[in-house]
């Protein structure tokens, strides 16, 4: 007849822990996590379109990436709980309530030992995209502020340089180069654009006196492209505040849902875990003349 297998009766001081079965049940999770994230990853990009109008929307792609993280974290981190479970050495002579608490335990270790692997690989990856993209900001910016510096000053990098045209500004402009003019006009800019107050009305109105005598338009005139041109400047000062408003935002609630699919992740794999120990503790084993009779009809 078929027999369970009857098992010592484990010692009091002997550890519950089954790191075998837990490294196992995390590096199944940890690889089927690659797997499913590079096949995201592929699906992403097919659905994207560098022309406009055409593809997936952002709004759509971001729905469907949190959609993907959640079910990548249910079922990489569901199989390694069930793994760490199924694997895990049976304890004898244990009380049913220790059993579910230590095959629930192992789930989540397998789901932690498997997140930490993640992480480090993810964290080094992106602290060498992030390192190159700083370092990428880092030179544009300073080419930009190179350049607006040589355009506002010419070869004077003083930042009190608006300060400076002030002490010596006149009635009138003075008849200056086109290099000393642009440069005059381009700090009077950056102040403005540094501040949040609108232009003040001596730098308006010197501004179109100097626009005015270089290029011969009439004074109306020049004022009106000096509007012009101060109110697209405050145009892209206000889409700058609203794109990086809009990147904090999205990675304010990229963390949010990224808590809440580790969160998923981490409960799945303890419930997998202990489904796998309930199977584990069920299985039975041949003994005496039934394995001798199976072999022998093998």
């Amino acid at each position: 007849m078929i027999t369970t297998a009857e098992y010592p009766t484990n010692e009091p001081n002997r550890s519950g822990v089954s790191w075998a079965a837990i490294f196992a049940g995390a590096a199944a999770a940890a690889a089927l996590s690659l797997i499913l994230v590079v096949l995201g990853s592929g699906l992403g990009f097919a659905a994207t379109s560098p022309w406009a109008d055409e593809g997936a929307s952002a709004k759509a792609l971001g729905i469907s990436t949190i959609v993907w993280l959640l079910l990548t974290q249910i079922i990489a981190s569901g199989l390694g709980g069930y793994i760490a479970g199924r694997l895990r050495v049976k304890w004898a002579n244990l009380h049913g309530d220790e059993v579910y608490f230590r095959d629930t335990a192992h789930g989540f270790l397998a789901w932690a030992v498997a997140t930490l692997v993640a992480a480090m690989l993810v964290l080094g990856t992106a602290g060498n995209l992030i390192g190159a993209g700083a370092s990428a900001a880092s030179q544009a910016a300073t080419v930009s502020a190179a350049a607006g510096g040589a355009a506002a000053a010419g070869d004077d990098s003083n930042s009190m340089g608006y300060f400076v045209d002030s002490l010596f500004r006149g009635n009138g402009p003075a008849p200056v180069s086109d290099d000393a003019a642009n440069g005059v006009a381009a700090r009077i800019l950056a102040k403005n654009v540094a501040g949040d107050a609108a232009l003040p009305a001596e730098d308006r109105a010197y501004l179109a006196q100097l626009v005015a005598q270089r290029t011969r338009l009439t004074q109306p005139e020049a004022e009106a492209r000096v509007d012009q041109v101060i109110a697209q400047v405050q145009q892209l000062k206000l889409d700058a505040k609203q794109a990086a408003d809009t990147a904090a935002k999205v990675a304010a609630w990229t963390a949010l849902w990224t808590f809440v699919a580790l969160l998923c992740g981490a409960f799945f794999a303890s419930l997998a875990a202990l489904y796998g120990g309930r199977r584990r503790d069920q299985v039975q084993w041949l003994e005496g003349e039934h394995v001798a009779h199976r072999t022998i009809q093998r």
